[in-house]
């Protein structure tokens, strides 16, 4: 790896007052995977964007290949050999799989689309990540958040980049899906592929990357060869202190059960479900994507219809089963897909925060305004959100700071039950440790929380109790010690015996 495929120096980028990036340089090989390691705001994402062509750099100079590189914008980027996936999706949910596979790059004959060819081409950019099987004629819209995701690489692979840029690319994928994207990831770094690679999964850091990058306040604090850096000492770099717990755990014990779900399905994928939640419990689900997970939090919850099954919440069956019933119960829900779901991102975090509390923030129908920021800015400052106050439309602020507003909702209600799909997906390494300490207080307190995640070290850190799903089914219901990750796995592919 002694040439230099992509060499940044001295990179400058400020929005009005806000400097997101303060000299920051780079150097990567040919066939190199480097991992580009740093807290929410660190400004990462931002210097993707300037290489990627979104944004234009104030100060600084780039090189592809031993040429100056100023792309105008993204797709001229793409001309130009460098692709980005980003951690937002960026699909034409309308159009259909193949469709957003090929857009922009669609095989021609004669001035018209040659349809055969480009099929072909879009199975080959799948069948790379092991998805050929993938409905390339299905509308986009239609697919789950991972599969999307699957659909979001193929196009980036599609057009043979000399540097492709993955920004947190196994977010919202399985195991087994993440370990066949590593596979690609071998495969394109063999060709002469020079990967970045955006992830707040240290460990997925260590298994993949050469070498790493760490950002801090928009500035490189650290940098060398992966295999020579421990996880505590990346940690130390990238938050400026030692975390030496990542599932802190405070003391609690289930009590009484608050809710409980009976035989519960769902069309199309929830088949059958029954477990019991009690106050004061962690309770994990696990399971391949598509295994029916978030559908059964979706039912719980009452935003997708029971086909059969009941749904108890403290001790008493629900005559009503909507999502407005559930929040007067006490029940809270946290989306997986917060752009779409769980926030208004033309909207301030006040307006966000207090969503379900506006009858309490004023009188005949007025909102009172300072009432409704001091209490956001309240939850900003207990969860530590980098944004400019309260006021901020929360569309600016980073993935990760946006789930913390969507959680801190859930704990402004309050919330007696929690219901977290995935709620630590786009969250650097800082921010989980403190969402895995928020967690586990809300069990002290006797909160019931119910976390999906499809990272099993999460799993078996943070709950007191795994529930896995497969092909729809709730199948195993174990305490955590019961548990490895080999066993869950099992599990959730239906090997178990």
């Amino acid at each position: 790896m002694s040439a230099v495929r992509l060499r940044l120096d001295g990179i400058q980028k400020s929005f009005g007052a806000t400097r997101a990036l303060k000299r920051v340089s780079l150097e990567i090989a040919p066939g190199e995977v480097h991992a580009l390691i740093g807290e929410n705001g660190a400004g990462k994402s931002t210097l993707m964007k300037v290489l990627s062509g979104a944004h234009r750099a104030d100060a600084g100079t780039m090189q592809l290949s031993d040429v100056a590189y100023e792309p105008e914008n993204p797709h001229d980027a793409r001309l130009k050999g460098v692709a980005m996936i980003y951690q937002e999706l960026n699909l034409a949910l309308h159009l259909s799989a193949q469709e957003n596979i090929l857009l922009g790059a669609e095989s021609m004959r004669l001035g018209w689309v040659d349809g055969r060819s480009s099929r072909v081409r879009a199975q080959a950019a799948l069948a790379q990540l092991g998805h050929e099987g993938l409905d390339l004629d299905r509308a986009a819209g239609e697919f789950s958040i991972a599969e999307q995701q699957i659909i979001e690489i193929a196009r980036a692979l599609l057009i043979q980049p000399q540097v492709l840029i993955m920004d947190e690319p196994t977010s919202s994928l399985t195991q087994a899906d993440t370990e066949k994207l590593f596979a690609t990831i071998q495969r394109l770094r063999r060709q002469g592929v020079s990967v970045i690679y955006i992830s707040h999964f240290l460990e997925e850091c260590r298994q993949i990357a050469d070498r790493y990058t760490v950002l801090k306040d928009g500035e490189t604090v650290g940098s060398g060869f992966m295999s020579e850096a421990s996880l505590d000492h990346l940690v130390t770099l990238m938050t400026g202190r030692e975390v030496k717990d990542l599932y802190p755990r405070t003391a609690h014990a289930p009590g009484a059960v608050v809710l409980e779900v009976k035989a519960a399905a769902s069309e199309p994928r929830l088949k059958r479900a029954t477990l019991q939640i009690r106050a004061g419990e962690v309770f994990g689900l696990g399971g391949l994507i598509g295994a029916g997970r978030t559908d059964l939090l979706r039912a719980i919850f009452g935003l997708d219809e029971l086909a059969s099954g009941e749904v108890c919440v403290l001790g008493a069956p629900a005559s009503v089963n909507g999502p407005r019933e559930r929040w007067l119960q006490g029940i809270g829900f946290l989306s997986e897909n917060r752009k779409e779901e769980g926030l208004m991102l033309n909207q301030s975090i006040a307006d966000n925060l207090t969503l379900t509390k506006m009858n309490r923030l004023g009188r005949w129908g007025w909102i009172n305004g300072p009432r409704q920021r001091a209490v956001a800015q309240r939850w900003v400052e207990e969860l530590r959100v980098k944004c400019q106050d309260s006021g901020q439309t929360i569309g600016q602020l980073s993935g990760g700071n946006q789930q913390k507003v969507a959680l801190a909702r859930l704990l402004e209600h309050p919330a007696r039950i929690f219901l977290l799909d995935e709620p630590t997906r786009g969250i650097d390494v800082g921010s989980k440790a403190q969402i895995y300490q928020l967690v586990s207080e809300l069990a002290a307190a006797g909160k019931a929380v119910v976390v999906v995640s499809s990272y099993l070290p999460e799993l078996l850190g943070l709950c007191d109790t795994i529930g896995v799903m497969c092909r729809g089914e709730l199948l195993a219901v174990r305490p955590r010690g019961d548990w490895t990750e080999a066993e869950i796995m099992r599990v959730a592919t239906g090997s178990a015996g």
